[in-house]
């Protein structure tokens, strides 16, 4: 490994005008994903009510993750990590030249998407069987229906995506990331309206599909005025010969590996998920949707806005990169910790209040519940990974990036691997948990009790592994281009022990509400923690806490 380059003199002050308020981008990423992660919690009550955890749910999430692996590999965070970062400098060097490069990006990506679609559609049936190699029957021939019916739906994702490395170069950040609130409107309506006139499970999970492609162009369209607006003569091309072009498709393919590793993740515990009993699939999926708030909310809003920026800063700002990391990390532990407390200690009341309906019982809530502990206890380091990859892109090191995913995607399988077929021996009846014979290390036989199963906890722990490992290890890679990045600071040890303490009590109520209403139990264990949170960090002064009590006075005052 070649020597730490040297920080550069007067290089903390290298900060742009325009670039210095991240804070407000982060706000803006923030609320826009709010808004959009709120409507993604409607439709999985939505989903829940009628599908609950059996074959359609399953099916569905199944089919829906296929096509998604498409999403992930040419999408939001591949496309920001190679673009954004050749087209956020182009932009203050020679705007005219940058609209030509984003034209040729949009019309080669508009040629792959077009590609891919037709090859999955035309291969909805082996994919099924690669991806899902555990359903027969009923479950298999679902899902392969469904898988064809999305993949264009997954196509007009993709170019979304680049609508979204347009805009947020451009530092407008809330349009692009409140947008997919209509791809979950528009399943929402679906399911809801063939739900009412009596459609079967089957028919249920095929309108949702196509639930799927419509609410996809709704939201490509809706970005596409602005986008025309901030790039006026946009023209599509295959154009590749321009250098800015070579060096984006350069960039690509390692952070395919590096961000498409952390995608393809998600699928090899799909195809793990599918070995286990009935259930397991959605009960993943489920809890991955609340998993993945907080890293959406949090994590990606702060990355988000620092992206654009830190490729400003480039190899130049190595002292002033240490700075955004340590501010970056400080804010992400301050929204992210509490919700690991709530989610670890008494994640049932979320769980019960948003899904459990219909179809959804109270066992399935559980599973739901010890799923979603397993991966939060991954939830900061996840979080923080974010971050540091940021920083690594803008010094060009996209291949070490994908190196290091690589190696978590290992960790978390051989991890998750081990763990889930001796869980998935251990049952959920009623408020007990029941063994069926010896813990073994293959799929359950036949004749065991059909009952909520905790093979999937052992997936769940496998990932919050592995997000510790790849966070380490790219902390380590960091400090050794940029210099020794800052430890907690005092803030930040205040923040974790305000979470723990909001946790601990969260969990003492939760114990005397489960007679309650589930909106009632929800209120009374979350306010009252939320709060502890808030009056621990807002008295003892975490930067943090006061920033966002001086930010709702000046909203109340307006």
């Amino acid at each position: 490994m070649s020597a730490r380059p040297p920080d550069e003199e007067g290089d903390p002050t290298l900060v742009e005008p325009a670039a210095a308020d991240t804070h407000r981008g982060s706000f803006l990423v923030a609320a826009g994903i709010l808004l959009s992660r709120l409507a993604g919690l409607l439709r999985e009550v939505a989903v829940s009510a009628y599908l609950g955890v059996g074959v359609g749910a399953d099916a569905f999430r199944a089919a829906l993750r296929i096509p998604n692996l498409l999403q992930n590999l040419l999408g939001e965070g591949v496309l920001s990590a190679s673009f954004i970062p050749v087209y956020a400098r182009l932009l203050d060097e020679d705007r005219r030249k940058a609209g030509r490069v984003a034209g040729a990006v949009a019309g080669l990506l508009c040629a792959a998407s077009a590609v891919l679609v037709v090859a999955g559609m035309l291969l909805a049936r082996p994919l099924t069987l690669v991806f899902t190699p555990g359903f027969e029957g009923e479950r298999l021939d679902l899902a392969e229906d469904l898988l064809r019916i999305m993949f264009p739906g997954i196509g007009f994702l993709v170019l979304s995506a680049w609508c979204l490395g347009i805009l947020n170069s451009h530092r407008q950040f809330f349009l692009a990331y409140v947008a997919p609130v209509l791809w979950n409107f528009a399943q929402i309506v679906v399911v809801v309206a063939v739900a009412v006139v009596g459609a079967s499970e089957a028919g249920i999970a095929t309108a949702l599909a196509w639930g799927v492609v419509a609410g996809g162009l709704l939201q490509l369209l809706v970005q596409v005025p602005s986008v025309r607006r901030l790039t006026p003569g946009l023209r599509l091309s295959l154009d590749r010969s321009m250098r800015e072009v070579q060096e984006v498709l350069r960039r690509f393919s390692p952070v395919v590996v590096g961000r498409g590793v952390i995608q393809l993740l998600t699928y090899l515990e799909l195809v793990l998920a599918s070995l286990l009993a009935v259930g397991a699939v959605s009960a993943l999926a489920y809890a991955q949707v609340l998993y993945l708030l907080p890293i959406s909310l949090f994590g990606m809003a702060v990355a988000a806005a620092e992206l654009p920026e830190l490729a400003r800063l480039g190899r130049a700002g190595r002292a002033r990169i240490r700075q955004r990391m340590a501010e970056g990390m400080a804010r992400v532990s301050f929204y992210v910790a509490p919700t690991v407390a709530v989610y670890v200690l008494a994640g049932d009341v979320v769980v019960r209040v948003l899904l459990e309906r219909g179809e959804f019982r109270a066992e399935d809530t559980r599973l739901v519940w010890l799923t979603l502990a397993g991966f939060s206890l991954g939830l900061l380091a996840t979080t923080r990974s974010r971050l540091l990859q940021n920083g690594l892109y803008a010094l060009d090191r996209t291949k070490l990036v994908a190196r290091i995913a690589v190696a978590r995607g290992i960790v978390a399988v051989l991890v998750g691997g081990l763990l889930m077929f001796p869980l998935d021996r251990l049952g959920l009846e009623g408020s007990s948990i029941i063994r069926d014979g010896d813990l073994g290390l293959g799929p359950l036989p036949s004749s065991v009790a059909a009952l909520p199963r905790l093979g999937v906890l052992g997936l769940a722990i496998g990932s919050a592994v592995a997000s510790w490992f790849e966070y380490a290890v790219l902390r380590g890679a960091l400090q050794w281009r940029v210099g020794r990045l800052p430890g907690p600071s005092l803030g930040e040890r205040w923040t974790l022990l305000a979470a723990l303490a909001a946790g601990v009590l969260a969990a003492g109520i939760r114990a005397n509400v489960e007679s309650l209403p589930s909106v009632v139990g929800a209120a009374l264990v979350l306010g009252p923690a939320l709060a502890t949170y808030l009056l621990i960090t807002a008295t003892m002064r975490v930067p943090e806490a006061d920033a966002l009590l001086a930010r709702a006075r000046r909203l109340a005052r307006r």
